[in-house]
């Protein structure tokens, strides 16, 4: 007999007590409410994908969006257990799942350092498994990489913007950063949510620190 409901919400679920999820996806993506660009595979040539998880999807998705050279944008669930898990499901914390973007990206228009700066810039990286008053692991801080090179530069710059938080009196940085292993896309309500409802809910925050320096700025 499972316990999920019993599990404390800012502590992962183990393999044994995750909720077994389910063998097919519960929606297909369509287009992007905003771009007007399709928000699943196969993505153009040339384009990248980055991944990254800093608080309610909601307002993280839109940050993205935003962005120049960004060709599109998913919500979704990452760095979890349970296979394509129900948003009802990853809000009980028996899921693993961080809420995350889907981000693919033109790097002859934007890199990845400017989509990096934008992910620290955009959340604060030090409250663990929270943001804000969103509370539990479903909001925490995660860069989840599709190649060494993202890895190696999601390294870099976290040490580089550790030191600008530390001078500003922050603590020490908890986001994780892992190889990137499956993207499940949210529900459809959820997509491009602040498009479809421009006075919704938006959770996230920045810190006010810059991280300009050692992400390829002179600043």
């Amino acid at each position: 007999m499972t316990t999920w409901f019993n599990l404390d919400k800012t502590t992962k679920p183990t393999a044994d007590s995750a909720l077994p999820g389910r063998t097919e996806a519960q929606w297909q993506p369509v287009r992007h409410h905003v771009l007007e660009t399709p928000m699943g595979p196969p993505f153009p040539d040339g384009s990248e994908r980055a991944l990254f998880g800093l608080g309610c999807f909601w307002g993280a998705e839109r940050k993205f969006w935003e962005l120049p050279g960004v060709v599109t944008t998913a919500a979704g669930y990452s760095a979890g257990l349970t296979p394509h898990p129900t948003y009802e499901e990853v809000c009980t914390g028996a899921t693993g799942h961080a809420e995350v973007v889907l981000v693919v990206f033109d790097p002859s228009v934007v890199t990845y350092e400017d989509l990096l700066r934008l992910f620290w810039e955009t959340h604060d990286p030090t409250q663990g498994m929270r943001q804000g008053g969103d509370r539990g692991t479903q909001y925490r801080s995660g860069i989840y990489t599709f190649s060494e090179d993202q890895a190696e530069a999601a390294r870099s710059s976290r040490d580089a913007y550790q030191q600008q938080l530390a001078s500003a009196g922050y603590g020490e940085i908890t986001t994780e950063i892992e190889p990137a292993g499956d993207f499940f896309y949210a529900e459809e309500y959820h997509q491009q949510y602040l498009s479809k409802n421009p006075a919704g809910y938006c959770g996230i925050g920045g810190t006010g620190v810059s991280c300009s320096r050692g992400l390829g700025s002179e600043g």
